[in-house]
């Protein structure tokens, strides 16, 4: 193994390769969350340019190892056990800005720049990446963010990862790079590659750049709080009846969050010019007192506020050892989901998207069979329920993804088609892929 650590070491900059017995503690407990007990890699190596990490990668699979991709390791830990593994291969040194388009509405980076420092750099020409990630964007990277599918709650007005997502680059299994997509809004060559990538989690290659439609910087923002309460009485279907109005009149929020927090209640956020804002806010007010809920309204330093507390509670569940949930169901039943959540797991918060009726929820102290109540009772509402963090314990006593569809056939043969040996994030996707 000397040996063959003094060849990888002649394809990366000094100090790239680290054996694993050097890596940093804190690094070292972000890895081990992500694999099967007992299967800690040989080395970790962090490529600085993209020529370097093929490099890495020919090598690699010329010795038949297996490779476990990662940017910040924030999302590392989501998904399926990874066995197996000799090298892990992390992207946080190809944190480049590659090209701004300002006037194209259009930027290309390097896959390890964090999510906060690109909106840093957008920010100052007036624009803005419309994805609010669970973890929490001083640690996000952009490729983990592609990797893992993670929109968060901005998808309401712009959609998912994968709709933002122009132009990718990544490495195959064999260190071949391959590129897909470009960088102006109206090229749509590597189309379905994008789409595969997203949400792949690390299963097909590693993505070393991303070209990502951006927006301008709304110039007015609120946000409306709507609550199921009046006393003491829970009236969730007031709340219900107030998202079917809101999403059957003219209002046009760019968030629409149905939370399970200390009760349930509606999130609504609207972006826009100021008057626009206003009138939506009063005609929300409307609706809201024809019902009579209650309403709590925040603008300024107060919406900030806000915000990065609700985004603080998930981000800072993600980095424990809570049980975090990806779930969906039909956006018509999303309020009896929420409600089911929080009759079988009463300590849950939970947030689900309401135009698209995608979510996530997070408890702890909680065991495998009662993860196995919540999901069965989300699959008779047509949803489903994944496992993305979890102790290494229950994730070795459920199925994580528990999939019920009929496309694993053809989701396999996609990853003998990218990977065909499986040594890329091994175990990590549905069914084992």
């Amino acid at each position: 193994m000397e040996a063959v650590a003094q060849q990888l070491e002649q394809l990366v900059s000094p100090a790239a390769l680290l054996a694993w017995n050097d890596v940093e503690a804190s690094r070292q407990q972000a890895i081990l969350r992500s694999l099967r007990p007992g299967a800690a890699p040989d080395y970790v190596v962090s490529p600085n340019t993209e020529a370097e990490l093929a490099s890495v990668m020919r090598f690699a699979h010329q010795h038949q190892w297996r490779v476990l991709p990662m940017g910040s390791g924030s999302k590392l830990h989501w998904g399926g056990l990874v066995s197996g593994i000799t090298l892990v291969i992390s992207t946080e040194r190809l944190n480049r800005l590659v090209d701004h388009a300002i006037g194209d509405l259009t930027v290309t980076a390097e896959a390890g720049l964090t999510f906060a420092k690109l909106q840093q750099i957008l920010g100052e020409a007036g624009q803005f990446l419309a994805i609010d990630p669970t973890v929490s964007s001083a640690h996000a990277t952009l490729g983990g963010i592609v990797a893992t599918g993670d929109a968060g709650s901005l998808r309401h007005r712009y959609h998912s990862v994968r709709d933002m997502l122009l132009g990718v680059t990544f490495v195959r299994h064999d260190g071949q790079i391959v590129k897909a997509g470009g960088r102006v809004v109206k090229n749509v060559a590597g189309y379905d590659l994008m789409k595969l990538l997203t949400g792949s989690y690390g299963t097909l290659g590693i993505i070393t750049q991303v070209t990502f439609r951006v927006y301008p910087i709304p110039p007015a923002s609120q946000t409306v709080v709507l609550k199921d309460t009046t006393g003491t009485k829970r009236r969730p279907d007031a709340i219900a009846q107030a998202l079917q109005a809101l999403l059957g009149s003219a209002l046009s929020p760019s968030v629409l969050d149905l939370r399970l927090e200390q009760g349930l209640r509606l999130v609504v956020q609207f972006q826009s010019i100021s008057e626009s804002v206003k009138l939506q806010v009063m005609r929300l007010g409307e609706i809201a007192s024809a019902l009579d809920l209650s309403v709590e309204s925040y603008a300024n330093d107060a919406e900030a506020d806000l915000w990065q507390t609700s985004r603080g509670l998930m981000s800072e569940a993600s980095q424990s050892h809570a049980i975090l949930c990806k779930i969906g169901v039909k956006p018509s039943n999303a309020v009896e989901a929420l409600c089911e959540i929080e009759r079988l797991m009463p300590t849950a918060m939970a947030v689900i998207h309401a135009g698209s009726g995608l979510g996530q929820f997070v408890v702890e102290g909680v065991r495998s069979v009662q993860i196995q109540e919540v999901r069965s009772r989300l699959q008779a509402l047509g949803g489903y329920l994944s496992v993305l963090q979890a102790p290494t314990q229950l994730k070795q006593t459920i199925d994580v993804w528990g999939y019920t569809g009929n496309a694993l056939e053809l989701m396999t043969q996609v990853k003998n088609q990218f990977d065909s040996e499986h040594r890329l994030s091994p175990h990590r996707f549905v069914g084992n892929i």
